[in-house]
């Protein structure tokens, strides 16, 4: 044909994982509990239209008459832009079927009035939802996955028209994305008094795990926004720019730091380089000038981490490319682990927490994360170049293996 549509509409940001990424683990892009919108939605195991239904009638009973007129001018919303709905997924053909328009008011409504009853305690009692831990559980990880997303602005069009209607109080109410924020708090590393700031500055996402990967990025990039130049803030990939391994940068002297609070990717290498040349004033109280410190924010590995990450990763994959800040986060964590002495070191210094097996389910883990990823630009390009120019200098190198070795 002369004229053809193009694979994926520039609006789309729901995507089926690449077969690359998918085949290295299926289960980590897969629901296991609970489908949202049309990529699943074929799964009758997945569906739980009981659950959806009885959620459903649940939230009808909170509307005031005025607010259930809403939510049935709601609906003729969703008829009105299926297709602009459709082209956010990257199989718009999917927005044709009779029920689509169902299923989306159904799976927003349920969203709607899980986040409600998250937001209060009293409201989870008797609701196998929040009482039996696994369902709890599996349902967040359900909702943070690419191929399991409804687009942001369906859910916050749901509650500005039903549930804010003409409140004249509509400025202070509790937003959409503060809700959402609540829900997904296990994943985020804030400290609460950030946590106001970066729900304010949160005003572009797409779906749940592009919220996610907001709660990632370094934090100047949250209160400054995301739309940043690639070419500004990135370096391009080199061969030579290959982080050494923890073990290695601890033996030239470089100390890994535990710090609290910061977004995951804020890490700095610090060093005052006149200072620093003086390592054996290091193991001195109060000497943190004379050290080279890597800064890593606190991660606790648990079993719904992978998950997470592998969804994070996909995501850029596929809309991020020039602005991978989780691939390089994870290259870099995967450059300090390569054995069980890594990560002793890592979980050590309380820079990683992990509640796997052992130490090398966890080296292994880190490893596999990075298969089949391609970036052509990296975030932490200045920082690992610093490292490895501290780590060539002999005299730190050999100073630094004297005290580990002696001066421990």
């Amino acid at each position: 044909p002369e004229q053809m549509e193009p694979e994926v509409h520039d609006q789309c940001c729901i995507y089926k994982v690449p077969h690359h990424l998918l085949k290295l683990n299926v289960e980590a892009y897969t629901p296991q509990f609970i489908s949202i919108g049309p990529l699943h939605s074929d799964k009758p195991e997945l569906k739980q239209e009981k659950q959806k239904q009885r959620y459903f009638h649940a939230f009808w009973k909170r509307l005031s008459h005025k607010q259930g007129l809403a939510l049935s001018q709601y609906k003729s919303f969703l008829e009105e832009n299926r297709e602009k709905v459709g082209i956010c997924y990257s199989k718009p053909e999917l927005h044709k079927d009779e029920k689509f328009v169902d299923m989306i008011l159904l799976d927003s409504v349920f969203i709607m009035e899980l986040f409600f009853r998250k937001a209060n305690k009293s409201e989870q009692k008797n609701d196998q939802m929040f009482t039996t831990s696994w369902v709890c559980k599996m349902t967040q990880r359900d909702l943070s996955l690419l191929e399991n997303q409804i687009p942001m602005f369906v859910l916050e069009e749901l509650h500005t028209r039903v549930i804010l209607g003409d409140n004249d109080t509509k400025d202070n109410s509790v937003k959409f994305v503060q809700l959402a924020f609540n829900y997904f708090e296990d994943y985020f590393s804030h400290k609460p008094s950030f946590k106001v700031e970066m729900i304010k500055n949160c005003k572009s996402c797409k779906h749940f795990t592009d919220l996610i990967r907001f709660t990632y990025l370094p934090t100047k990039f949250q209160i400054e926004g995301v739309n940043v130049s690639p070419s500004r803030h990135f370096t391009p990939c080199q061969v030579e720019c290959v982080l050494r391994t923890a073990t290695k940068l601890n033996e030239a002297g470089v100390n890994f730091e535990k710090v609290q609070g910061r977004s995951y990717l804020d890490i700095k290498f610090e060093k005052t380089p006149i200072l620093s040349w003086f390592l054996c004033f290091g193991c001195l109280p109060f000497s943190k000038c004379f050290k080279a410190r890597l800064q890593i924010p606190h991660l606790k590995v648990n079993q719904v981490t992978e998950c997470v990450l592998r969804n994070l990763i996909a995501l850029e994959q596929c809309h991020y490319s020039d602005q991978p800040f989780i691939c390089n986060y994870v290259t870099l964590i995967d450059s300090l682990i390569h054995t069980q002495e890594d990560v002793e070191l890592l979980v050590d210094t309380e820079i990683i927490e992990h509640e796997l097996g052992s130490h090398t389910e966890l080296a292994t883990m880190i490893n596999g994360l990075c298969k089949h990823v391609v970036v052509t630009s990296n975030y932490y390009g200045k920082t690992t170049k610093e490292l490895n120019e501290h780590y060539n200098c002999c005299w730190k190198h050999y100073l630094g293996m004297l005290i580990s070795v002696y001066f421990r």
